[in-house]
């Protein structure tokens, strides 16, 4: 099946709910989670849902050892998608030299830790006494010399790929909270289950597709090779994007042949889902405005006009007021963009001050 870009972007709003007709629409990306960064959960949901839905939402690190709020009962089930399928998976994961594999497995550092989290953790913890409690009870192979503490501490993604494993989330970003103890949190012992994993594959499939096996092994953090054989097990079927082999959802081909019609306009945060897969000229093709979209340094968020970013845009807040500064790439319809400013102020808890303009 050939697939032109407009569909692929299309089917990509349309599954990540930015229509905005009801919580059921943004069903998939809540259920994959989403990346939280200051605001940006916030905004992100005040752009795809009519109202904010039941707070039964944790922070956990779990995507690429990134903060992302889940559902509570879905944490188990992606500490097992999330196990690394091999030694080489998980030192890609942890971006392990060979030196250091050598020195130390990366699938059984990451075992270690996770044992030493469930033993230390007795109540809420900052991270830096989490850090040194742990980096108290691990061998040197699995701490660095860090210049500015003047200390050597557990490796940070390290640290971060074994909490889940070891049944902790986050609270506010900072402290940390054992979950009870629960069957479904026990450590496994070994690589994960390619029948796991592939879950993890299909639901990312679902938020993202059409998407390459590289791509989607990025948005992972794994590389191709490794993710390959949870790919072969996921429910997917080939298309082909702009001359590339992609992969959808198999239920999904029937609403990428004829995607909805995409929204009019709405305002996305920097970090948002949409501006997270991998293939990034596949969504802003032209490479000036990739540029400006993705900067080394300092993420704005974007202007979406349908299945087109057509500029960017930073919030100023000073004390209860919010300015939005937008960059437009084309003409954009004011009212619509006011209309959606509106929504980023409240959804920050915020009062909207005004929205600038500039062409790029």
């Amino acid at each position: 099946m050939d697939v032109t870009r407009e569909q692929a972007i299309a089917l990509r709003v349309a599954a990540q709910g930015l229509a905005r007709r009801s919580v059921d629409d943004a069903a998939a990306l809540l259920d994959l989670g989403v990346q939280h960064r200051e605001s940006s959960v916030a905004v992100a949901l005040a752009a795809r849902l009519p109202d904010r839905p039941p707070a039964d939402d944790v922070l956990a690190w779990t995507h690429r050892a990134a903060p992302h709020r889940h559902h509570l009962a879905d944490l188990a089930r992606w500490a097992r998608a999330l196990r690394p399928l091999s030694a080489a998976d998980a030192a890609g994961r942890l971006t392990w030299t060979a030196e250091q594999d050598a020195a130390f497995g990366a699938l059984e550092a990451i075992d270690r830790v996770a044992e030493v989290l469930t033993s230390v953790v007795t109540g809420p913890m900052t991270k830096g006494e989490l850090s040194t409690a742990v980096s108290r009870e691990i061998p040197r192979a699995l701490q660095r010399d860090c210049p500015s503490c003047g200390v050597w501490h557990v490796y940070d993604q390290l640290l971060r790929l074994a909490a889940l494993p070891a049944g902790l989330t986050l609270d506010g970003g900072r402290v940390l909270r054992a979950l009870p103890p629960d069957d479904g949190w026990r450590r496994p012992v070994g690589p994960g289950e390619p029948a796991d994993v592939a879950g993890l594959v299909t639901a990312a499939a679902r938020v993202f597709g059409p998407a390459t096996t590289a791509d989607l092994a990025a948005w992972i953090g794994t590389s191709a090779g490794a993710l390959r054989p949870a790919v072969d097990v996921a429910d997917l079927a080939a298309v082909r994007v702009a001359g590339r082999r992609a992969w959808v959802v198999r239920d999904r081909l029937e609403v990428l042949a004829d995607p909805p019609s995409p929204p009019d306009l709405r305002l996305l945060p920097a970090f948002d889902p949409l501006l997270s897969a991998r293939d990034r000229a596949l969504l802003v093709p032209d490479p000036q405005r990739r540029r400006a979209l993705w900067p080394a340094l300092g993420h704005p968020g974007a202007v979406l006009v349908g299945t087109e970013v057509l500029g960017t845009w930073r919030p100023r807040a000073a004390g209860s007021a919010l300015t939005l500064e937008v960059t437009a790439f084309e003409e954009l319809p004011r009212d619509l963009l006011d209309e959606e400013a509106e929504r980023v102020a409240a959804a920050r808890g915020l009062r909207l001050r005004a929205v600038t303009v500039a062409r790029s």
